[in-house]
């Protein structure tokens, strides 16, 4: 069962697992992003970041001489772009805005914009002050860098087809990307959000349930070794001891050197070629069957969801009693209404 992580789910879930040890709660990877991304947003300089970023937007589409200017540039494109939620508009916006600091900085010094009027007005003077602070850039690069993996990941989990293996697989690589920023640049700029990371990690989607995910996802144990890791391995002793689990916990322990050491099914030639290309769970049901207990917890652990955005919808009253119509029908009535009441004045 997937919810989102408010905390009457978390006490839902949590009472109907001790009523029927059969059924595991596990929070919403994309809630958990969101509130990932709310929680680096919400920091005081990036809130400041994004309210300057937000700022030059509006100026620049408040604006049709700058706008027009700016579209005559080649390979311009819009500067806004919605995203799934606020929190990852606010970096995309980022990130777009700062793609096009070629194009704004060269807005601002152009004479077109300096003989303007609007050049001259205190949002004109701050707008030039914004486009032209190296700061400004340097803040933006690094939010950019920060958020581009959390965002991805966000774009994973949101889509319809990928399982729980696809997500788990796919964030530990966004997890590690995060810390090669931390270590490879000044660790003094990304150490607030690796701890921010680190917190949402430890408490979401640190789990048993994840982490024997983790270690049945074949790409990941034959990658390097990393599944053999003791918390990975007492998460296994865990689970593995529930019958709800697994019926034949003895017999699909024993049946894990069989997979590590890719005996039987597991060591064919097109098993080994289709481990990073093929899901998890579709894999497993391929060539798990030198281990039929272990097969039947991988498929079940890594053929869940990660999300249930795609299960949300925003009800609305209106809608209960009237069916949608087309906007652009109902804009050109109000526009009818507008122009016949105004002929009639004129008369």
């Amino acid at each position: 069962m997937v919810t989102d992580n408010a905390a009457n789910y978390t006490a839902a879930g949590r009472l109907l697992h001790e009523r029927y040890d059969n059924i595991y709660w596990s929070p919403c990877a994309a809630h958990s992003l969101n509130l990932l991304l709310k929680d680096i947003s919400s920091m005081p300089h990036m809130d400041y970041l994004v309210s300057r970023a937000f700022q030059v937007t509006i100026f620049v589409y408040n604006h049709i001489t700058l706008l027009s200017w700016l579209r005559k540039r080649s390979g311009w494109m819009e500067i806004v772009h919605p995203s799934m939620t606020r929190f990852a508009t606010s970096f995309i916006t980022l990130k777009s805005i700062y793609d096009h600091k070629p194009d704004l900085q060269a807005s601002v010094i152009s004479k077109h914009y300096t003989n303007h009027k609007i050049s001259r007005t205190s949002k004109g003077k701050s707008f030039s002050s914004t486009i032209l602070d190296n700061k400004f850039w340097d803040d933006c690069l690094i939010a950019i860098k920060v958020a581009a993996p959390i965002i991805r990941l966000l774009r994973i989990v949101d889509f319809d087809e990928k399982p729980w293996g696809m997500f788990m697989k796919a964030c530990l690589e966004q997890r590690w990307l995060l810390k090669i920023c931390s270590i490879t640049k000044k660790k003094i700029w990304y150490k607030p959000y690796t701890n921010l990371l680190k917190l949402r990690w430890d408490r979401h989607l640190r789990k048993n349930l994840h982490t024997v995910a983790y270690f049945l996802n074949p790409s990941f144990m034959y990658d390097s070794g990393r599944v053999e890791k003791m918390e990975i391995m007492q998460s296994m002793y865990d689970l593995f001891e529930k019958k709800s689990i697994c019926k034949n916990g003895e017999v699909a322990m024993s049946e894990i050197k069989l997979f590590q050491e890719r005996h039987g099914s597991f060591g064919r030639d097109i098993a080994i070629k289709l481990l990073n290309t093929m899901h998890p769970d579709e894999w497993w049901r391929l060539f798990g069957h030198s281990a039929p207990n272990l097969q039947k917890v991988a498929i079940r652990l890594l053929s869940q969801t990660s999300s249930s955005s795609k299960c949300v919808r925003n009800w609305s009253v209106f809608e209960i009693h009237t069916k949608k119509r087309n906007r652009l029908e109902h804009q050109r009535l109000n526009d009818l209404v507008f122009v016949t009441y105004n002929l009639r004045l004129k008369n």
